[in-house]
């Protein structure tokens, strides 16, 4: 391998792929490779990595050997290869994905050295057959996107990833570069050692993505904000990830019925299916897509508006990656993340089971990431501090939420100065979970066991809270004045600035932080007004219509519409019958019977009034998925017994009778007289529903009492679905 010249980089950039000038390291990094040297990248989402190793395999003999952890990854790398080239042999992937008749050609073409970059997942690499067709094979290097798969600090760490050198040196010793666009100074170190490659050239770019806008949320009335953010930006594209299959699944048929042109996207769908969601997302034939982290690795969409995570990521590493995937254009993205400490519980408890050091290991990275979202620093630049970058927050312009909104500070020398000192006295030997309980005084099994209860310690500073003292440790830990101890997961050391804290303390200003586990229920999408409380003017108002209407239409007020739908659509104020249709208890059938005299009151209030209404307010719900409201009505259009229905939804008859009320409610009717006639006689049937007719309520309860016990409850809410479905639908 020879050192190529900068002119003739340049002109090879500009023929393979049109390209004026490179972007950042790249021009350094490409002649390192060329040059025959071990490289190791670490450079963030966006920054133009795939060209690192793609130039220089279409410059050199052979054929480059790329591994990659995700058939969807190597297709869309492959894909963009060959639109750069004039000839679809240039680039190929090999793995499970293909038939023989694919594999006999991907091979033809390799040996016939058509073939500059040959993608391969790990796994295909173990094969004993692929070994031994490689040894014939001239490769000209060896790449590995995604190495901090290696890793088992990684946020992906894949065993198969392990086997990787004792494989390249079976097939080849040519020179190896290593890609990852997340990597700490320890994960790092790791991929390092377990490639045999500490000779290789480093090049670390900065993790800054300043067009990057950070938001953390409490994760409460989630479906309802995350409508309101997504409708905000419509037209846009978008990433929603969320945790577990069946989340992605009812997120994406949450946004489907509330109008968001989106498609789901996880490993338990077939593979044509998800080959076809990513590429309708690549083409903008859909907005959103919702997924599980198997989406997005090296998916090239530069115009990705906003990422928002549904459930909290494993790790920050994750968190860095995926949130790295909106603005590679350079225009701002907005990343959302939903926090709730109750998702960290659930992710704690998937590792139960596990080897007690991969669990130490999850636990540390859950530990980063809580601390990430609990902070009130700069989010940016706790990012940055946790990859081993210094930033100075006065450059993140706004960019995060907790340097957009003004943040409570006070004065932190002594507390600074108790947390060194319990951590001195300790030794060193403890994480930050124990240094926090110990000085808010909570007994706790490890403390009593090692008698620190009885220390001065102990208690100290009980009147300010463990959450406190979290703050007081995480900001030390950004300063400078501690370091966290990887290897023993997470112990806290002191460092020399902290021990120079110690000797002479001086004046530091930290800032207070929020406290999750103690947030209200109001709306929270941030840079909105809020119709959070009714307006009771307009409840009033629209009392007095219903009153009014049931007069003239001699029928019970909560006919026509019940009190928590009047509440809302004076939270919500709706003015078209489509917005009507949103409001809980209120259907298409309702809207157009009812509807038009309340959205007209409304609309004249709002127009009164100049009052700023919520846009896209209510989620439509999908708690009674479509397919079960279509298949009970089908049923009991075949007067199937409720029985029979309910067994064959998994449900008992009163959950059952739950979701028929629901259906009544929202305007369709239901003939339950089939089932009613058999159990209810025709008399006590005339009774119950005269009741409702002159009741100005329908309430169970007050039926109940009204009979003096004399029908159960299942009978009347049974009697009060027929009055409802004949009299409201």
């Amino acid at each position: 391998m020879e050192v190529v010249s900068g002119s003739n980089l340049g002109e090879s950039l500009k023929k393979f792929f049109g390209f004026d000038k490179f972007k950042g390291k790249q021009e350094e990094i490409i002649q390192n490779v060329l040059s025959g040297k071990n490289t190791f990248v670490i450079m963030p989402t966006g920054g133009g990595k795939s060209l690192c190793y793609q130039l220089p395999a279409l410059m050199l003999e052979g054929t480059a050997i790329i591994v990659s952890p995700l058939i969807a990854l190597m297709k869309n790398q492959v894909d963009a290869i060959r639109h750069v080239s004039d000839s679809d042999d240039v680039a190929h992937f090999l793995n499970s994905s293909l038939s023989k008749a694919e594999i006999k050609k991907v091979k033809e073409d390799i040996l016939a050295k058509r073939t500059k970059l040959l993608y391969v997942a790990p796994e295909s690499l173990t094969k004993r057959e692929n070994i031994d067709f490689l040894n014939e094979v001239k490769i000209s290097f060896f790449a590995i996107d995604e190495a901090h798969c290696i890793s088992e600090w990684g946020h992906d760490f894949r065993p198969e990833y392990r086997r990787l050198r004792e494989i390249f040196e079976e097939i080849s010793s040519v020179p190896i570069i290593a890609l990852t666009a997340t990597a700490t100074p320890k994960v790092q170190h790791d991929i390092q050692k377990n490639l045999n490659m500490m000779d290789a050239t480093i090049f670390k770019m900065s993790f800054n993505r300043d067009n990057l806008y950070y938001e953390v949320l409490p994760k409460q009335e989630v479906e309802k904000n995350l409508i309101r953010f997504v409708k905000q930006r419509a037209g846009q594209s978008g990433i929603v990830y969320c945790l577990s299959r069946k989340k992605v699944e009812e997120i994406a048929e949450v946004l489907q019925v509330n109008g968001v042109n989106a498609l789901p996207y996880h490993a338990g769908l077939d593979s044509a299916a998800r080959a076809k969601h990513q590429d309708m997302f690549l083409m903008e034939e859909t907005d959103v897509i919702v997924a599980t982290i198997a989406f997005g690795m090296g998916i090239d969409k530069p115009d990705v508006r906003f990422v928002v995570h549904h459930d909290i990521p494993k790790s920050l590493e994750s968190y860095y990656q995926e949130t790295g995937r909106a603005g590679r254009d350079g225009g701002e993205g907005h990343c959302l993340t939903f926090y709730s400490y109750k998702d960290i519980e659930k992710l704690e408890k998937f590792l139960q089971g596990k080897p007690i050091s991969e669990q130490e290991v999850g636990k540390q990275l859950l530990h980063e990431m809580v601390s990430y979202a609990e902070t009130s620093i700069c989010r940016r630049k706790y990012i940055l501090h946790y990859f081993g970058e210094e930033y100075d927050d006065s450059g993140c312009t706004n960019m995060c939420d907790n340097c957009r909104t003004p943040r409570e500070k006070f004065e932190g020398k002594e507390d600074v100065e108790l947390v060194l000192k319990t951590i001195e006295f300790l030794s060193e030997t403890q994480k930050a979970k124990y240094i926090c309980n110990l000085l808010a005084g909570i007994e706790n099994s490890d403390i009593i066991a090692y008698k620190h209860d009885k220390c001065e310690y102990f208690g100290k500073g009980k009147e300010k809270g463990h959450v406190h003292w979290n703050a007081v440790i995480r900001q030390s830990l950004v300063h400078g004045f501690l370091t966290k101890e990887i290897e023993s997961y997470g112990t806290l050391k002191i460092s020399q600035k902290g021990k120079e804290f110690i000797a002479s303390p001086k004046s530091i200003m930290l800032l207070k932080e929020r406290d999750y586990t103690i947030e209200g229920e109001e709306n929270i999408i941030t840079n909105q007004k809020s119709a959070g409380t009714t307006d009771e003017v307009l409840f009033k108002m629209l009392l007095d219509l219903r009153k009014k209407l049931s007069k003239d239409k001699n029928v019970p007020p909560f006919v026509i519409f019940q009190e928590p739908s009047l509440s809302e659509m004076a939270t919500q104020y709706p003015i078209t019958k489509e917005e009507l249709t949103n409001i809980v208890g209120v259907g298409q059938g309702k809207a157009i019977r009812y509807g038009s005299p309340f959205t007209e009151l409304i609309a004249k209030y709002v127009d009164d009034n100049n009052i700023e209404r919520p846009q896209d307010f209510v989620v439509k719900s999908i708690a009674n998925k479509s397919a079960q409201k279509v298949q009970i009505i089908q049923n009991v259009d075949r007067k199937m017994s409720l029985e029979l229905i309910a067994t064959s939804q998994g449900k008992a008859v009163p959950d059952l009778i739950d979701e028929i009320e629901a259906i009544v409610q929202s305007g369709t009717k239901m003939n339950l007289d089939y089932y009613i006639n058999d159990i209810i006689d025709e008399e006590d049937q005339e009774d119950i529903y005269d009741y409702f007719m002159e009741a100005e309520t329908d309430c169970i309860e007050e039926a109940h009492k009204e009979f003096d016990g004399d029908f159960d409850e299942e009978h009347l809410r049974l009697m009060r679905i027929k009055f409802m479905s004949e009299m409201a639908n």
